[in-house]
């Protein structure tokens, strides 16, 4: 690319394939995110905003209220800044149902996941909960979980979305891709702290995309009731073992029969099932954001001449 060589150029070509990640959910970045979100290590300030300068005049981006995106629509911006404001409503919201979830037998840790843990919410937008239980649990857990959100919740996923589970003698996740990366960088610790340090720990892996983002800070401290331990002490015997292995067996019983249209290796991938994990993802988001993720890189690269790889 003329008029942009060495560590320049390696920049641009990270902070160009950042935002277009984040475009694939129409999300314009401001330049501290930029600079915090690219995948190029140790990037200061003065160098990430003279490359944004070169890549905007050159028409390689485009910039607007002081954010930068790609493309030419606008709106993305008045949008961003809306979905922002409903982030910010639902996150009381989000810190309640986390504190319910605690309660809940077997759960060790609750971190929120998804588009609430980037700080935006469309109006129709899950609050997803990524949950760490006890070893050999991890089932029953689900299976009183799936009860409540069925019985009181009218099985609405608004509020109460809990598609992934871990079990806390298994933290490192086995998907390694820019999708589960941005999850991993993103989560918000909502209980059990010192265990989102262990995961973050287990998952180094992510700082291969993320090299400069800072974990999260320690949230509000919820508090555990006893009533759930006195739950917990009724199952710590061969019942919960039974139990477990039950939930274990109806769970993946029936996802294989509701979604027996599902190619083998797309189904293991979208709904992992094992002791250890349960991965809940119907609308294969993963696979359709990784592949966007490289026919977005390949048609910037064919319009502007600019080659990232």
């Amino acid at each position: 690319m003329k008029g942009i060589l060495g560590e320049d150029l390696e920049i641009a070509r990270s902070v160009v394939k950042t935002l277009i990640y984040f475009d694939i959910f129409a999300h314009p970045l401001l330049s501290d995110e930029i600079l915090n979100f690219c995948s190029y290590p140790k990037i200061g300030a003065e160098d990430c905003n003279r490359v944004l300068m070169y890549l905007t005049n050159n028409n390689l981006l485009s910039f607007q209220e002081g954010f930068y995106y790609l493309g030419n629509d606008v709106s993305i911006v008045k949008n961003r800044l809306e979905y922002n404001r409903l982030a910010s409503n639902r996150m009381k919201t989000a810190r309640r149902y986390a504190s319910l979830i605690s309660n809940f037998p077997y759960v060790r840790a609750v971190f929120i996941s998804g588009s609430l843990s980037k700080h935006v919410m469309k109006p129709d937008s899950d609050i997803d909960f990524f949950i760490i239980t006890k070893p050999n649990r991890l089932w029953v857990c689900r299976a009183f979980l799936t009860f409540f959100k069925k019985v009181f919740l009218g099985n609405s996923h608004h509020n109460f979305c809990i598609n992934y589970f871990i079990d806390s003698k298994s933290l490192e996740i086995s998907d390694k891709n820019i999708f589960t990366a941005t999850e991993i960088a993103f989560l918000l610790p909502m209980y059990n702290y010192p265990l989102y340090r262990e995961f973050m720990t287990a998952n180094q892996w992510y700082r291969s995309e993320y090299p400069n983002i800072s974990e999260r800070e320690e949230g509000n401290k919820i508090k555990s009731y006893y009533f759930r331990i006195l739950l917990e002490s009724l199952l710590n015997n061969p019942i919960g073992n039974w139990l477990d292995q039950k939930s274990f067996s109806v769970f993946t019983g029936f996802w294989e029969k509701k979604f027996k249209n599902y190619k083998p290796e797309s189904f293991l991938l979208n709904f992992r099932s094992k002791k250890n994990v349960s991965k809940h993802h119907p609308n294969a988001f993963q696979e359709v954001v990784v592949k966007k993720y490289k026919e977005k890189i390949s048609i910037y690269e064919e319009s502007t001449g600019f080659i990232l790889q």
